[in-house]
């Protein structure tokens, strides 16, 4: 791997001559070694688009962002949700580009892509291999210059339902969803372009039609207001050519000025509240501040970080220690016309949340007596800079910073000023700007309280939203033109791939250390960072030999991120954040890990406190009874969540009553409770042991430098540990749907699966078992989502996989869908799959699916986090390390009659489980008229039964 990220100056070239078609190179920024830098050059087209080019060939991939200056501030009032609207309609095809299309081709080629709205802008993206740099910009010309002749009545009224149910998934059905919406409409005024969220709201979306729509898009989607940013192995003047090409003749659409900066001042505070199926009460404050990148955002976000940021903070030590919150935090988003300072709080349940308000107040007040020390902007200066960089280790984190930076300061340039601005902080600076924006303010303070328990609101609610100010805006949509280009070559023809880029698998290095741990490692100078992963077999499967306290090993790692013998919980985040470094530890259903992740210059202070947290776990037992008590909330929180409880269900299902992985992983509220901290300490004995781990190391780090940082591992002793394997998994002899009552949920949450007994491997069955999967459900063109989502308008996505480890494995298919539609989801799910366990997959399927999994190899191995998931798989299973090769060879060798096979092997309809979570009043009846058994559950997965059967079982 090339370096590719170093320390530069900037050079400035004004090109006096024009360039290729009369492009204007605008600027061109050089590598050196003085400051933080993406080099980019930078071109104006004549229709006004910008094209920024980042040349970095450290891996053969490719990213293109497309950044056009609308959000939805540029939207009106009865007309929100446009801009998000119009993320969905980009992805329906184009004049050029047929129907579902876009998504098809960038899969097929290997690709990932999508699109993202927010506030001030929308951006659409493609990861590619490099040779397909061509396709991807002739897509994103064509849905910029030809898209309004494809966009018909029918695919909006399909993206209407789409976008209808993303937001009852997104917001109407997620508890505390609408907690943004209602602190939005009433912090801004009314008309205010932030006072309604991307989303919009339901009634203008049944309210406009098509023609409102097209109208968005001729006034805002023009090139002159778009930014084109394409970064990694290209050359920038063949990136420059094709740009011309494909975008030189679309026409430059209306005139778009920035928009005034619009910070809301409120008088006095405002109190509102909404009822939610929650447990956990909320209050949440907001106050306005200032807009992104304005000199006191950066002060504000100290500040934020200091009243409620981690386990350091003011809130933390005041609500979460004491036990009064499971949640305390504070948080200043700044968007292009104003920002927002908000300390939220999810208060333990029956809490008022008065006395949340007032331990909120208190705080602030002693923020204000204990001031700002040296060391909190040390530690947050630290902190960015860590993240900064991490955020640089991918091709696209650095386009997506560039497209940022040109789009909001008008300067591509921007990265090492906007570190500045933290790095330079004063605590005098932190101050000022809490006394302008904080101190002695009004704020909208939102309660959101449980079903029935209006009483816990924080105060009487006393702001209602007052209209009679607003005044529309100049119309912005009359006399619009669509003007389609004008082009001398024909733009039907999909271009062809270039040339296959050489991908190479990144050369290993290997080491066991003197307790027999393997390490395996990856050596990358692309940017200055180690990441140091370890893993510990097991998990939750090392909790069979005792099923009463299931959820120990969570339990167990939650206490590991706590205290130490020698530091407590507050010392040690402190020591680590002053390094910008994390060290975290988690379990999971096989496997406890460790995550050290560190900028290179700190690696060996970073590495003495990560030896430290392992090896000397504090164990207290104040920490052991607020954690024991957040571990119960959130086992008892789970059945508010339809989510939660349809996995919960369908795992238990799966693996049967008396199997610890039918078990959630946090356990029940009778295991947990009979779990003591002397059981904490000897589980920690017995299963934190050297004899299951290994070690994958990444990053800019040689193995001569890292082993001798090693030694606290090389000393870690403990008794070796059995791994229970095999478990006794229920029979299902008929498909059957379990339904369990979620009452008032505005949709359902469906599983369909079945237990397969695969394990994993990397070139056997199972991996062919992903192979043939890939059509039924496996990307977004796949038979499943293309129904359910695209065709019927069920869902906002929905999916199937195959899944396995060392143990076992599933089969699992899922979406959440319209409440209204939940038993023709269903049906279309068991459709879908009959019609694939019938007659396999078509040949058009089977050449698609070699294409598109036989290209994404190129995007395997550029984040830090890839290399180290390939490096985990090769030595969690043993694997060669040309064990990708080797996959490429069955890939493309593999015949229909082998995965079809496959599919009857492991798809029977009639063998599948059926679960369904939502309001039992609403849809059993059509469940019912399926033809498969119906039975109840309640949402620990226990079966109801009903009076009558057990009568009848008392005569049999």
């Amino acid at each position: 791997m090339k370096k590719i990220l170093t320390l530069v100056t900037l050079a400035f070239f004004t090109m006096g001559a024009k360039s290729i078609a009369e492009t204007k190179m605008v600027e061109k920024v050089a590598q050196s070694t003085d400051k933080l830098v993406i080099p980019y050059e930078k071109y104006i087209l004549d229709n006004g688009l910008t094209l920024i080019i980042h040349e970095d060939h450290s891996d053969p991939v490719v990213h293109i962002d497309v950044t056009y200056h609308v959000g939805s501030a540029r939207e009106e009032i009865g007309k929100s949700g446009f801009a998000h609207f119009f993320e969905h309609m980009m992805f329906q095809g184009s004049e050029n580009v047929g129907d579902d299309e876009h998504f098809k081709i960038v899969n097929e080629s290997g690709g990932t892509l999508n699109g993202s709205t927010n506030k001030d802008r929308t951006n659409y993206f493609e990861t590619l291999p490099s040779n397909q740099l061509e396709i991807g910009l002739w897509l994103e010309a064509d849905r910029m210059g030809y898209l309004l002749d494809a966009v018909t009545q029918e695919k909006f009224e399909i993206q209407r339902a789409t976008v209808k149910n993303e937001r009852g998934q997104n917001y109407d059905n997620r508890p505390y969803g609408l907690a943004g919406e209602y602190s939005s409409k009433n912090l801004y005024p009314y008309g205010h372009p932030y006072s309604w969220l991307t989303i919009g709201y339901i009634e203008d979306l049944n309210r406009v039609d098509v023609n409102d729509l097209k109208k968005f898009f001729m006034r805002w989607y023009g090139p002159n207001n778009a930014t084109l940013t394409v970064g990694g192995d290209v050359n920038p003047k063949n990136v420059l050519a094709l740009t011309e090409k494909y975008f030189g003749s679309i026409p430059m659409g209306p005139a778009v000025k920035n928009m005034d900066k619009m910070v809301p001042s409120i008088e006095s505070d405002r109190y509102v509240s909404y009822e939610d199926q929650i447990r956990f009460p909320m209050l949440r404050m907001t106050w306005p501040t200032v807009p992104v990148y304005h000199e006191d955002e950066a002060a504000i976000d100290c500040f934020a970080s200091i009243i409620g940021g981690g386990q350091t903070s003011i809130l933390h030590k005041n609500l979460i220690k004491t036990q009064k919150s499971v949640q305390a935090t504070a948080f200043q988003p700044c968007y292009e016309l104003s920002g927002e300072f908000t300390m939220l709080a999810l208060a333990n349940p029956g809490t008022p949340l008065a006395e949340i308000e007032k331990d909120f107040r208190e705080s602030l007040k002693e923020f204000e007596e204990r001031g700002v020390k040296e060391e909190d902007v040390r530690k947050y200066a630290a902190q960015r800079e860590s993240s900064v960089i991490f955020g640089l280790s991918t091709v696209r984190g650095k386009v997506s910073q560039l497209a940022q930076y040109a789009t909001f300061t008008q300067s591509p340039n921007y990265i090492q000023k906007d570190l500045e601005r933290y790095q330079n902080l004063t605590t005098e600076d932190v101050m000022n700007a809490y006394n302008k924006y904080i101190k002695g303010k009004a704020s909208v303070i939102l309660s959101v309280y449980p079903e029935g328990a209006e009483n816990l609101i924080a105060a009487e609610d006393n702001f209602e939203i007052d209209k009679s100010n607003y005044k529309a805006g100049p119309d912005e949509y009359s006399d619009l033109v669509y003007n389609k280009p004008k082009d001398n070559f024909d733009r039907s023809v999909r271009p062809p791939s270039g040339e296959n880029p050489i991908i190479t698998i990144p050369e290993t290095w290997r080491h066991v250390l003197q307790n027999d741990i393997p390490i395996i490692g990856i050596s990358s100078n692309e940017i200055p960072v180690v990441n140091i992963l370890l893993t510990l077999e097991g998990g939750q499967r090392l909790e069979a030999k005792d099923p009463s306290k299931a959820g120990i090993t969570n339990l167990m790692t939650s206490l590991m991120n706590e205290s130490t013998q020698s530091r407590s919980a507050e010392e040690m985040a402190k020591a680590l954040e002053l390094l910008g470094s994390s060290v975290s530890v988690r379990s999971s259903d096989n496997q406890i890990t460790v995550n050290i992740r560190t900028l290179k210059k700190y690696l060996g202070q970073t590495m003495e406190l990560a030896n430290e947290i392992l090896f000397q776990p504090g164990f207290k037992e104040d920490d052991f009874d607020r954690l024991k008590k957040q571990q119960l909330e959130y086992i008892a929180n789970q059945n508010t969540q339809a989510p939660a409880i349809a996995s919960k269900v369908y795992n238990k299902i799966l693996y049967g009553q008396n199997n610890i992985l039918g078990i959630p992983s946090i356990g029940t509220a009778e295991t947990v409770a009979n779990i003591s901290l002397a059981d904490v300490k000897q589980y920690y004995l017995r299963v934190f042991s050297p004899s299951t781990a290994n070690i994958v190391i990444v990053g800019q780090i040689e193995k001569e430098e890292i082993i001798p940082l090693m030694d606290g591992f090389q000393q870690w002793n403990g008794k070796a540990v059995e791994i229970p394997k095999e478990f006794k998994i229920p029979s299902q002899e008929n498909t059957t749907i379990y339904l369990v009552d979620k009452e008032k949920s505005a949709q359902s949450q469906i599983r369909i699966g079945k237990f397969t007994g695969l394990t994993y491997d990397a070139t056997g069955e199972y991996y062919k078992t992903t192979l043939s999967n890939y059509p039924l459900g496996g990307f977004f063109n796949s038979r499943i989502n293309m129904n359910l989502r695209e065709d019927k308008g069920y869902t906002y996505g929905a999916r199937s996989s195959f899944s396995a480890d060392k143990y076992d494995g599933t089969f699992t298919a899922y979406a959440g869908v319209k409440l209204d539609a939940t038993a023709a989801s269903v049906n279309e799910f068991m459709s879908e799959i009959s019609n694939y366990y019938k007659n396999g997959m078509t040949d058009s399927e089977l050449d698609f699916m070699k294409n598109s999994i036989g290209q994404r190899e190129a995007l395997s191995y550029e984040s830090p986090y890839q290399k180290a998931s390939f490096l985990r798989r090769i030595i969690t299973y043993n694997l060669a390390e040309d064990f990708t090769q080797k996959q490429n060879e069955i890939l493309q060798n593999i015949k229909k009659e082998e995965l079809d096979m496959l599919a009857k092997k492991y798809l029977d309809p009639d063998k599948m489980n059926i679960v369904v979570v939502g309001d039992k009043s609403v849809i059993k009846t059509d469940l019912e008229k399926l033809g498969y058994p119906v039975k109840e559950l309640d949402m620990e997965g226990n079966e109801i039964v009903s009076p009558d059967t057990e009568k009848l079982k008392e005569k049999k």
